[in-house]
């Protein structure tokens, strides 16, 4: 939406995507003067980009939707168990046109900085285009993968076909018959796309580095009378989600990994692979993810699924990871992944055997051969996390700036506000609950505990919150602790902030950038800092001018 953009606003959200739309629904239902600002043409955010074939849903539709409406939820029929991106963007925009919302948001205007003004208590903004306004209170909704990472190959500019970053799929179709089609990657992102568009393409080859551990997604239809069931167990449902660490249905077995029989272990995997979703990864034993011994013995039962899909022996081991244990990185789910390398028109080539050297005009050279390619995907990754704050030059005060504040691994407190960046929130920011669960159980944990915040702030008259450097400092110390007991802390992960195509971005730099104690202990924790008048944070004493245009606080609680 193109429109006005006044001088000065209470509240500004950067990113109209799942979390910035439900930020400002909560926002437009207590009056508060607020604005929307997202680079996309649209809305959406990750819906809105990521239109590659086979992106879709890891987490069951219907415990993603938003649950804050009622009507909402009685309306709205999820078709498919794990919804596809053109059904979830069409969700996101009949939630924005139900509610109102879209005369809100303003979209092609990027924020390039933002400064905070000590003297006034306010944040200056510097959108792309020369416009300048400021806010009271700043809150990014920016997404945890939205900066896309290019690998740094030589030659690729020199490539005659089309290439793209799977996060930058173009919007029309895109011709795949007969096409001979290169994949770089096969991180969750290639997993899906590989499995979707081996019988379309003339030739697919696939270019891996590292294999990554993936379980069958077993997808399907909802039915009339199953979504009316769905409908009448809501409550039940994300009741679940509350209390799961994962924020999913699905919940640990609740027996000891070696109190059950190996004959038991292997009754309940082979019951959970059949399943649709997460269960094979958050309805198993606790200790695959702390457990050495535990995660290899479950590990070795996820290879001999994949050699039994595989065809060839030589491509089923390469498509068994050797570096890390199934599970201790957020798995992909699949459809029909493992069974695209028995097709004849479908090759995987080890770039870690053979490099890449360069890009040339018409494909790419490793270091044994030349293949031509039509088309190149990069499906490289991600920036993850830190990446999309980054991309903003944020200064705070005493002219900090957030980046360099963060160069070597974020700070926050509660991962939702930062030490010397007065009124600046971040509901699913780094070190929150939300990267590590169903994001948008996350995103209504973070947004609700913003709103207590603000809530708090209004009905005193605060202008500056901004948690103290002791706070964060053992906020930042716990969740670094919190990566001690699990197996993740090894893995070549962006939940450890590795990247190998960003500059110290390298395995062993560990980026301590997700808590992993799970949704009910991360609720509790943000739950407690309220109860307790927001301790940790510090408030000034002045009243806000124009008072009287204040929401009230009654109202946000």
């Amino acid at each position: 939406m193109t429109g006005e953009i006044k001088p000065h606003y209470e509240v500004v959200v950067v990113g109209a995507g799942v979390s910035g739309i439900y930020q400002i629904k909560r926002l437009a239902d207590l009056g508060v003067d607020a604005l929307v600002l997202d680079a996309a043409p649209d809305l959406g955010g990750t819906w809105y980009w990521n239109r590659y074939p086979g992106a879709r849903f890891d987490s069951e539709s219907y415990t993603y939707g938003y649950s804050f409406s009622k009507d909402l939820l009685n309306e709205w029929h999820w078709k498919e168990r794990f919804s596809a991106q053109p059904e979830n963007l069409r969700y996101l925009n009949y939630v924005t046109d139900k509610f109102d919302l879209r005369k809100y948001m303003r979209f092609n205007r990027k924020v390039e900085a933002a400064v905070f003004d000590e003297a006034s208590h306010l944040w200056r903004l510097r959108l792309d285009g020369g416009c300048e306004l400021s806010c009271r209170f700043l809150i990014l909704a920016v997404g945890l993968l939205s900066i896309p990472t290019l690998p740094r190959l030589k030659g690729m500019e020199a490539f005659k076909g089309r290439s793209f970053h799977t996060f930058n799929w173009p919007h029309e179709p895109v011709e795949l018959a007969g096409k001979k089609v290169g994949v770089i990657g096969t991180g969750a992102t290639a997993i899906q796309v590989i499995g979707e568009i081996a019988d379309k393409v003339g030739e697919l080859t696939v270019f891996q580095r590292r294999p990554n551990w993936s379980a069958p997604l077993n997808n399907g239809p909802i039915s009339d009378a199953e979504m009316a069931d769905i409908r009448s167990r809501y409550d039940e449902i994300f009741a679940a989600c509350r209390r799961t660490p994962g924020g999913f249905e699905h919940e640990p077995d609740r027996r000891g990994f070696y109190e059950a029989t190996r004959e038991e272990r292997i009754a309940l995997w082979d019951k959970l692979y059949d399943e649709p979703g997460f269960g094979i990864w958050l309805s198993n034993f606790r200790e695959i993810f702390t457990d050495e011994a535990a995660n290899a013995e479950f590990s070795a039962y996820i290879a001999e699924r994949i050699r039994q899909r595989v065809k060839d022996p030589a491509t089923a081991e390469k498509l068994i990871p050797r570096d890390h244990g199934f599970g201790v990185q957020r798995v992909p789910l699949e459809t029909n992944y493992c069974e695209a390398y028995n097709r004849d028109n479908v090759h995987l080539v080890d770039v870690s055997e053979t490099p890449i050297e360069r890009v040339t005009e018409t494909g790419l050279r490793t270091s044994a051969q030349h293949y031509e390619l039509d088309i190149i995907v990069y499906s490289t990754g991600f920036d993850a996390i830190t990446g999309a704050f980054d991309a903003i030059d944020i200064t705070g005060v005493g002219g900090v700036k957030l980046a360099e504040h963060w160069r070597d691994g974020p700070s926050t407190f509660l991962g939702m506000m930062a030490h010397g960046f007065p009124n600046l929130l971040m509901p699913t920011g780094p070190q929150s609950g939300s990267a590590s669960t169903n994001f948008p159980r996350g995103i209504e944990n973070g947004v609700g505990w913003c709103m207590g915040l603000l809530a708090h702030m209004w009905d005193r008259g605060h202008t500056w919150a901004e948690p103290t450097a002791e706070a964060q400092a053992r906020w930042t110390a716990h969740v670094t602790k919190m990566y001690a007991i699990m197996l993740m802390r090894k893995a070549k992960s962006w939940f450890t902030g590795y990247n190998s195509n960003i500059p110290g971005h390298e395995h062993g730099k560990t980026r301590y950038l997700v808590y992993n104690g799970g949704t009910p202990k991360y609720v509790a924790a943000i739950t407690e800092v309220a109860e307790k008048g927001y301790e940790g944070i510090v408030f000034d004493a002045q009243v806000m001018p124009s008072a009287a245009h204040r929401p009230q606080a009654s109202r946000a609680s």
